[in-house]
Formats: C-alpha cells, structure tokens, sequence
C-alpha cells in the first residue's frame, strides 16, 4: 500500500476585494501584493490607489476560493483540498458536520471610511432559507487611528418600526451603539447584531463560511445612482436582535498570555502572546488550526525525519498579516517568537449539531439566483 504523503502547513494566495470603504492599509501596512485579471485574461497587480477593503486569506466559497501558495499542493484550491484530503484536513468531528465545505472565512479588513449598516442571520434562519450557514463573526482590532469608531447593536432596546423609520430617514446613527476601539480589543458580531465602521481600523476577521449580509443603511450612498447598491432592509426586519448592545460581546486588550476570546458553537477564537516557542500537537487535537499573526514576527517548524537519520525542521515565516492552516492530522508542530511583542490569534470551527438541510450549499449558484440578488458580503460593488 502506497504510504500517504504527509500533509504540511498551507498558506493561500490573498484574495483582494475592492470596497468604496477600503483604504492602502493591506498594502501600505501588511505588505499584500494582489493581483487582479482584466477582461482579456491580463494580469496587473494592485496598487495603494484602489480601495482594498478586504483580503480574502482563506475562502472556500464556490465563486471564490483561496489557491495554495507554496509546496506540493501549490497551485490547488481549498476545495480540491477538502474533496481529496477530506477530514486530514479538518478532522473527523468537522467533516462529519459540514461536510466538504471549509467551514471558516478568514479575513483582514481595512475600514478607512463608513462601512454600511448591516446584519447578519443566525445558522437556523440561513440554512432554512438559503441552504447556507449564517455568518457569526469576530473582528480583532490590530491598528486604529483617532476618532475611529465601531458601531455594535442599540444604545436601548428599539423596535422594528422604529427602525425601519430611522434607515429610511437617515436617522439611524442615533440609535447605534458606539464603541471607541483600541489595538487589542476584540468584538464578537453575534448573528443578529447591527453594526457598521468607519474612520481608519484594521481588523482581523474570524467568521463563519457564509457570504449573507443584509444592508439596512449606506450612509446617503444608496441615495446616489453613482454610488448605490441594494439595501435589503425588509427582508433583514425579522433577523435582527432589538435589545440594547450585550457589553460582554467587547473583549478589551489585554497583557494576559494566553486567553479564548470566542467560545461559540461556531468558532473558537484564542489570542497568543508568543515570548517562547509553543508546542502544539495537531493530530491530537483532532482539528485543523488556523494561525493569523497580527503583531510581530513568528515561524512555524514542523519536524520531520531526517535522511541521515536524526529530525528536520521545517520553517514557515509568520508576518504581521500573514496566514496559516495546521491540517487536523499533520501531527506536531511549534511557534516560535521571530520578534519581541508577537502575536497570534488561533481559530477553529465550533461542534455543533448542524441541521440536516445544510448539505455543502452551492453558494454559487445561490449567489446567482434572482430571488436573493445582492444578499452577499462587503465585496464586488455590492454591499
């Protein structure tokens, strides 16, 4: 029998989504280098003058899906992976619960000007009506400048009608919770929470493997034939949660070395302060890892059996806004400080028992469907 090939730590190509509230900070600050394709097949890369909102680190979405950069496997999508590797890449108790489906969508984001008012459905409402997970997300906080600001549910309970009134007046604002970020802070999107951005924040997204956002509000945008893009403020009426903000939601920075940030049924979020090397046994654990750096330098080695008999060490470079997946079954590994202050978030899926309706939706074709045109993420010109 033919010995299986031994799986390694998989860093994807970034994947730029341009944004009429994105900035240069990808570039500028994290150093991306996208490349985009004309109509005619040209390939150009992108420069500090377009507005990148979003880089797409790891997607397995069908419209859109991240590339292995580097290694053996270079070259495959995410989805070839998890139809050919399957649960060697997630686990058993993953795979066994979303299927072929890569259930996480790891993001960085740059919000340099008003991100849309908008809101995200529960995993029950989305897979009901949409054959797709809803979308939980959490944004960790790496830089922030002056007067940034957050916007996270209600001030106070408010109802539907009031607001239905306020998105149609443009009264909104009033009603939002505002929270003044720091670097550090982390603020976990419950599905249901209204919110929105603006004013220069660089965020690390953790979400769920969905692309349903509803817009409720575009700051006068959607009021401009130039500038409009759909607002689904009706269909969002019955998904939203009306209470005041829920304060345990906004996790402050800490000096703590080792802290979960999220612990839901849909992800699992840690924060790591690396001042020395971290052992960590993959296979054990019997879940893949993702690993984004979001302050300094790390690496991460993997050992493996030398030719002449004693062990290797393979060295992955971590930089501030790089991203890596640990497959379920790769075995041991370690992270080591490249630098004094670096740190890392790890994420996993959260086990839960999913409906038996979510069968790895088509989110293609979900995505083209003329009945829910537009109910898609902050990407593509239209949220």
């Amino acid at each position: 029998m033919e010995e299986k090939k031994q799986l390694y730590p998989l860093q994807f190509i970034p994947i730029a989504s341009k944004s009429p509230w994105g900035g240069d900070a990808l570039i500028r600050q994290l150093g991306k280098d996208f490349v985009e394709a004309d109509e005619e097949g040209n390939e150009h890369h992108l420069s500090t003058e377009d507005r990148i909102g979003e880089s797409w680190e790891i997607a397995d979405m069908g419209f859109r899906d991240s590339l292995v950069s580097e290694g053996w496997l270079a070259g495959n999508s995410i989805s070839d992976l998890m139809e050919t590797y399957l649960d060697r890449i997630v686990g058993e108790k993953v795979f066994n619960q979303y299927g072929r489906q890569f259930p996480l969508l790891i993001k960085y984001l740059d919000i340099n000007d008003k991100l849309s008012v908008q809101v995200h459905p529960d995993d029950e409402t989305a897979i009901a009506r949409y054959d797709s997970l809803g979308k939980a997300e959490m944004w960790y906080i790496m830089d922030v400048k002056p007067g940034a600001r957050i916007y996270a549910g209600f001030k106070r309970e408010v109802s539907a009608q009031e607001l239905y009134d306020r998105c149609q007046a443009g009264t909104v604002e009033e009603i939002l919770n505002v929270i003044e970020p720091a670097k550090g802070d982390a603020i976990m999107m419950k599905p249901g929470t209204v919110h929105a951005a603006d004013g220069g924040i660089l965020i690390a997204e953790i979400q769920e493997s969905s692309n349903l956002t509803f817009r409720l509000y575009d700051w006068g945008r959607e009021k401009n034939p130039a500038t409009a893009r759909p607002i689904h403020l009706a269909e969002a009426m019955d998904i939203i949660d009306y209470g005041a903000f829920d304060p345990s939601c906004w996790i402050r920075a800490s000096e703590e070395p080792l802290r979960t940030l999220v612990d839901r049924q849909e992800l699992t979020v840690t924060e790591m302060r690396v001042k020395e090397p971290l052992r960590i046994d993959a296979e054990n654990s019997g879940v893949f890892h993702v690993y984004m750096c979001v302050e300094g330098e790390v690496s991460i080695q993997q050992p493996h059996p030398d030719p002449a008999g004693g062990t290797a060490m393979d060295n992955i470079l971590l930089k501030r806004g790089s991203t890596v997946l640990i497959p379920a079954d790769m075995g041991e590994f370690y992270i080591v400080p490249r630098s004094a202050g670096s740190v890392v978030l790890e994420a996993t899926a959260g086990l839960h028992e999913a409906p038996d309706s979510y069968i790895n939706p088509d989110t293609e074709a979900f995505l083209e469907g003329e009945d829910y045109e537009g109910l898609e993420n902050e990407d593509g010109g239209k949220n």
